[in-house]
């Protein structure tokens, strides 16, 4: 049985009193053993978590237990290794940033489409099928006819839909318009912003990617490729199970198997994204990184995010050895000259 719960949530709601949940949400997370990142605004909570399941299972009741916080949805993963590796609970002026901390989402959002009637929905040639994801999550697969807006971070929606409702645009004319993103949030915030512009049938995948994927079997599904996810999975494919994609440790970009051949790849220091943009002395430390990591994976323990005495430690052993190794050579090479 997989060792860690997995657990992506959100939930847009007026929290007037978000700055005072921090600590105690923080608190509530590290004495479960719940590691990952959640972000609380005004406008709600978001994020992802991740532990063993009575941790996961207790912060989430925990959560509910908050009136404002009573109808809070999450999805479930579970994973052997470890997805994260610390804790954060972050104070920001909106839980996805799309630029309009003003947007009332809750109170504008669009119409939820379960997974079991999106393929109709799509297949509609009224309906423009918007991917509100960033470039890169969208390179690694999305569905059918899906138009891309070619983003670089969600605050750059507001521009390209004001942008494609000029003459020529796919948005000209305020058109039926469904969209899509990996678990709803984004999804359930920008069709609450094109509702605010006037755009009177928007619609939204109920779930996002990651419950059509969990729900819709293979052969009857519309997605092509994999679906990129923010923890140490990378991707998922139908079914939510693991994908090919691994992270470059140096950029964070996803490489999928076939870059990882490329000779721009060296695990831990480049990827063909990143490749030729570090200085010596940079790439020096990236490989310094990945020898240590190497080194702590053998002596099966925790580099990233480990006890920092317990790093201390391991640094001192590791030093240790490395003089030990130099007085051995000194004292062959004495030798030899004798």
């Amino acid at each position: 049985m997989s060792r860690y719960l997995i657990a992506a949530l959100y939930h847009f709601v007026a929290l007037e009193d978000y700055k005072e949940l921090q600590a105690p949400l923080y608190d509530f997370c590290a004495q479960h053993s719940v590691v990952g990142t959640l972000l609380l605004a005004r406008e709600g909570i978001n994020g992802t978590i991740a532990g063993p399941e009575r941790g996961v299972r207790a912060v989430l009741a925990y959560l509910r237990s908050d009136p404002n916080m009573a109808q809070l949805q999450h999805k479930e993963a579970w994973s052997d290794q470890a997805p994260f590796y610390r804790l954060k609970v972050r104070l920001k002026k909106e839980i996805v940033t799309l630029g309009v901390p003003e947007l009332r989402t809750a109170e504008w959002v669009g119409e939820y489409v379960p997974p079991q009637s999106w393929n109709e929905l799509i297949s509609r040639p009224d309906v423009v099928l918007v991917d509100t994801r960033n470039d890169y999550e969208v390179g690694i697969g999305t569905f059918k006819g899906a138009v891309n807006p070619q983003t670089d971070s969600f605050a750059d929606f507001p521009q390209w839909v004001q942008e494609q409702q000029q003459p020529g645009g796919v948005l000209e004319g305020k058109p039926p318009v469904a969209m899509f993103c990996t678990g709803g949030i984004r999804c359930e915030k920008s069709t609450a912003y094109l509702r605010t512009q006037g755009f009177d049938e928007v619609y939204h995948l109920q779930g996002g990617i990651l419950q059509y994927l969990e729900d819709i079997p293979e052969d009857q599904s519309m997605w092509v490729g994999e679906c990129f996810v923010f923890d140490e999975r990378v991707s998922v494919g139908h079914g939510l199970k693991r994908g090919d994609y691994e992270f470059c440790r140096s950029c964070r970009m996803p490489v999928s198997a076939q870059e990882r051949q490329m000779p721009q790849f060296e695990p831990g220091v480049s990827c063909p994204y990143c490749h030729g943009t570090h200085s010596p002395e940079k790439i020096a430390r990236l490989r310094e990184r990945e020898r240590q990591m190497r080194i702590a994976k053998q002596r099966q323990i925790a580099h990233v995010g480990a006890n920092l005495e317990t790093l201390k430690e391991t640094k001192r052993q590791e030093h240790a050895a490395r003089v030990e190794a130099q007085k051995a050579l000194h004292g062959q090479a004495a030798q030899r000259s004798t």
